[in-house]
């Protein structure tokens, strides 16, 4: 029997070889925080085919498979690619060919930078983003004098950080055909002492865009690759771009099918007669790196330009109330056209009048409705009585840097009493059991570890303010990296293909080079990402 055994001994030991599968890829020694449902951490995990294919010890993984290619991660720290829920990818590669004013500490600063980029590009139409005069000493709006009397014959565009309001000068006020006269629902042309000022907010910025020249076909795919370029090197692995219009949908399609684009999108259409009539005829158009299956709608604009949509007025402006951008019948018609389609409503709303509006009608048309998951972007200033309306079916979509970058001057526009009830994460969170978090970039910086920091700690990145601002909405860790990862997954309808490292979900991972769920607080933002992967393949 003894000798029996002895001979069988390499037959099982060829069996047992004959049985490990060739795989694409074996991940170990790491700490991966695979953000399932019991938030377990585990060591080692195999991919094929572009998918988890199990987790669990070195050990055991290395038995079952035959791994073409192993990476030993050396104890650093595994987690699943990050989801910004609410961004502007392609707005963000556009930027990088303008002229960028984000950072600006004064005027001044805005002007030496116009003329070191018209001296260099000597453009005949001058394009600008990223001022913002809250971060001047004189807070006041600018006006276009400066720029009549250095581009009396060039026009010129500045929008403002947040896209709701823009600086333009004479020139382009003729061009668009913008006098004292003309009027626009949904924004403001402002004047000062009876002339036009420069300023156009929300609505009346449309006027402009007419005549500002179309980015070229080259232009846009560079612009698409360039934003990629960006967000891999910060671990993102899926982007929500909260406004696309059919042709740029198109054109990302078409590169991630050839292979030039690797990043996932999920495309929030803009609202546009053209956009929705196509795609409710049309339908959802789902491929593995595009999901197009949502409309982005605007309520009302931005606090920064006194835009946002407020049920009493502003604290630093008598008898102004921001304005709504679309009227409610409108919106209500538009939001029943689309609850009668298999699409999701993913509404911009700031203010606590324009939040209120779209929360009554979505309330209206999905209390009888399953699964619908319309979400309410920014959903920053809400009236107490009013969370009462979120859900799983009605999701909060917020960017935490907001609440860091606006806590200078939000209270001067909205006085104490309603700050806060403004920038509420965790209320928000305990009412609907999920929130997805993003950035907002360009608006904000693209860098999603300063939105898990502002998310936890409610401080800037110097430490101020030092306990916090609004420290009771602060998110705890776990929470935020859920945020940014399967609740915004579940946001997109996509948590059965991503959000987590689990068994059967892609293989969307990066590695961390320090621990974001231990690390003392101030250390988040010197995060850095050592390798980003999509489908399994190292993307970065």
């Amino acid at each position: 029997m003894k000798r029996a055994l002895i001979l069988l001994a390499p037959i099982f030991f060829l069996f047992s070889c004959e049985e490990k599968k060739e795989v694409d890829l074996l991940v170990m020694n790491a700490k991966v925080y695979t953000v399932d449902k019991d938030f377990s951490i585990q060591q080692s995990f195999v991919v094929d085919d572009g998918k988890i294919l199990e987790i669990g010890e070195f050990g055991k993984l290395e038995l079952r498979y035959t791994p073409k290619q192993t990476y030993d991660v050396d104890g650093k720290f595994v987690f699943p690619g990050l989801i910004d829920a609410h961004a502007h990818f392609y707005g963000l590669g556009l930027q990088q060919q303008k002229v960028n004013l984000t950072g600006t500490k004064t005027f001044e600063e805005v002007i030496k930078r116009l003329q070191s980029y018209q001296k260099e590009k000597k453009s005949t139409f001058i394009v600008g983003r990223g001022w913002d005069q809250n971060d001047w000493e004189n807070n006041d709006f600018p006006t276009k004098d400066t720029l009549d009397i250095l581009f009396p014959n060039t026009p010129v565009v500045l929008t403002r950080i947040d896209g709701h309001a823009m600086l333009v000068n004479s020139r382009t006020l003729q061009l668009s055909g913008i006098s004292e006269q003309t009027k626009i629902e949904g924004g403001e042309i402002q004047q000062k002492n009876g002339e036009l000022s420069g300023i156009l907010i929300d609505n009346a910025m449309s006027l402009v865009g007419k005549i500002i020249p179309k980015p070229t076909k080259k232009d846009k795919i560079s612009a698409l690759k360039k934003a990629e370029e960006t967000c891999l090197d910060y671990g993102l692995t899926t982007i929500d771009d909260a406004g696309l219009d059919r042709a740029t949908i198109e054109l990302i399609d078409s590169l991630q099918k050839t292979g030039d684009l690797n990043i996932r999108i999920y495309a929030m259409i803009a609202n546009s007669p053209g956009n929705v009539e196509y795609y409710l005829k049309n339908g959802i158009y789902k491929t593995p790196k595009l999901n197009v299956r949502s409309f982005k709608v605007y309520a009302d604009g931005a606090l920064g330009s006194r835009g946002a949509a407020l049920k009493k007025p502003y604290s630093d402006k008598e008898n102004h109330f921001g304005a709504m951008l679309i009227n409610p019948k409108k919106f209500k018609k538009l939001a029943q056209k689309i609850s009668q389609s298999p699409f999701q409503m993913n509404t911009h709303a700031i203010g606590d009048s324009a939040n209120v509006v779209v929360l009554k009608t979505y309330d209206s048309l999905l209390k009888k409705e399953e699964d619908r998951r319309w979400r309410v972007e920014h959903a920053q200033i809400l009236d107490q009585p009013d969370f009462n309306y979120f859900s799983e079916n009605i999701i909060p979509s917020v960017q935490p840097t907001h609440a860091t970058s606006d806590m200078y001057w939000a209270e001067s526009r909205l006085g104490e009493k309603r700050l806060k009830d403004a920038y509420a994460y965790k209320k928000l969170l305990k009412q609907s059991g999920k929130v997805a978090l993003g950035t907002d970039f360009p608006v904000e910086e693209v860098n999603p570890f300063l939105t898990f920091y502002a998310a936890v700690s409610r401080k800037d990145t110097s430490g101020y303010p030092e306990g916090g601002f609004q420290k009771e909405q602060a998110l705890n860790r776990e929470e935020a990296l859920r945020g940014m990862t399967i609740w915004a997954a579940y946001a997109n309808f996509e948590e059965d293909e991503k959000g987590s490292i689990e068994q059967g979900k892609y293989a969307d991972f990066i590695v961390l080079d320090r621990d974001i769920m231990t690390i003392p607080l101030k250390d988040i933002p010197k995060t850095k990402v050592l390798r980003t992967y999509i489908n399994g393949e190292q993307v970065n």
